[in-house]
């Protein structure tokens, strides 16, 4: 039998879930509509989560998502790198290129990991913290391609980031709250995209699977 959970608790994180699919912002009366609960009981979780900085009000009264959660994502952020870096480290030493973990921060792709392989003469430098648009390059791409309701298990790109460049990534799925991918980078014009995509695809669930 599952144990006793808190109904406030439950709230209160529904409101930043429905805020946080809300890019546009809610009013009281539509976050209460969204949620199907009384406008009144909104009012008061969205009072306690404001003064923890995790809602916040704007000047036209819409709500958001507050700048306090960044504080809560900078702490999982060590955790999931950690994670992350044994699948990494097999994945570029198997394949012979720059492996990455690269996760959603607002619209952009951001890469929270990456190691090098090290055994290659010649492999593509990666900087942990780069960022590009989520609809450029293979990390964004197999993001957005992990929203999709059938996703193809990886998607390849050649040039878009940087001249020449070949990626491969593929979704981190089945992880609640998390939008991510595993890819590898490489300017080899030989990369066997058969080969290496299934390589990319089970490291991408081995992370999801250490992370559930």
């Amino acid at each position: 039998m599952p144990g006793e959970t808190s109904q406030t608790l439950d709230r209160g994180l529904r409101v930043l879930d429905v805020l946080a699919a809300s890019p546009d912002g809610l009013t009281m009366t539509e976050l209460a509509a969204r949620m199907e609960v009384n406008r009144t009981i909104v009012h008061r979780l969205v009072t306690t989560l404001e003064a923890r900085a995790l809602v916040r009000r704007d000047a036209d009264g819409r709500l958001r998502v507050g700048l306090g959660v960044l504080r809560l994502g900078a702490a999982v952020q060590p955790v999931l790198r950690d994670l992350a870096v044994p699948v990494l480290r097999e994945l570029a030493e198997a394949v012979g290129c720059t492996a990455h973990l690269t996760v959603v921060d607002g619209e952009e792709a951001l890469a929270l990991a990456v190691v090098e392989p090290s055994w290659t003469d010649f492999h593509v430098g990666y900087r942990v913290g780069s960022r590009h648009p989520l609809g450029q390059g293979a990390a964004g791409k197999a993001i957005l391609l992990g929203r999709a309701a059938d996703p193809t298990p990886y998607v390849l790109t050649v040039g878009e980031l940087q001249s020449g460049a070949r990626g491969l990534a593929a979704p981190v799925l089945g992880v609640p709250g998390l939008e991510a991918s595993v890819g590898i980078v490489t300017v080899d014009p030989g990369l066997d995209a058969e080969a290496v995509g299934p390589q990319v695809e089970r490291a991408a669930a081995e992370l999801a699977e250490r992370l559930s």
